[in-house]
């Protein structure tokens, strides 16, 4: 099963000269940059791991795809992602999401949780396969 979270998810993976390129479209919006990675994928995992210090001012994207390339190289197994923020409205709101990299494995997707709670009702849950597995050894 195919992870399919932030913009182009439903298309083949992006090259890094398509990374670049969406890069320097952020750049040109004056937007900060940050480079976030995870072994849970989980749609309501909205919190993934920072990688590094976030990018504000980058005007050139060798920076950001040193960074990329540095957070592939550590955490080869791991969701990679790109993230965009535009502050012009003093707040930091993401205008731009996209996964740089997949786990080089196969994507085991997720299971469907039922459970009974008070008054018969029923309650379900999503569970990654991956997160069956200790931290670090998901992938």
């Amino acid at each position: 099963m195919r992870l399919t979270q932030g913009a182009f998810s439903f298309l083949p993976d992006l090259t890094d000269e398509q990374i670049v390129k969406q890069i320097q479209y952020a750049i040109s919006k004056n937007w900060a940059l940050n480079v976030e990675w995870t072994d849970d994928p989980h749609p309501r995992n909205a919190y993934w791991d920072l990688w590094g210090l976030p990018l504000f001012g980058i005007k050139d994207p060798a920076a950001v795809m040193f960074e990329i390339n540095a957070c592939r190289k550590a955490k080869p197994a791991c969701y990679v992602k790109v993230n965009a923020f535009d502050n012009s409205r003093g707040v930091e709101s993401c205008c731009l999401s996209f996964i740089v990299q997949r786990p080089t494995s196969n994507e085991p997707g997720f299971q469907l949780i039922r459970s009974e709670v008070d008054s018969r009702n029923i309650r379900y849950t999503i569970q990654s396969y991956a997160s069956t597995r200790p931290e670090g050894e998901r992938y």
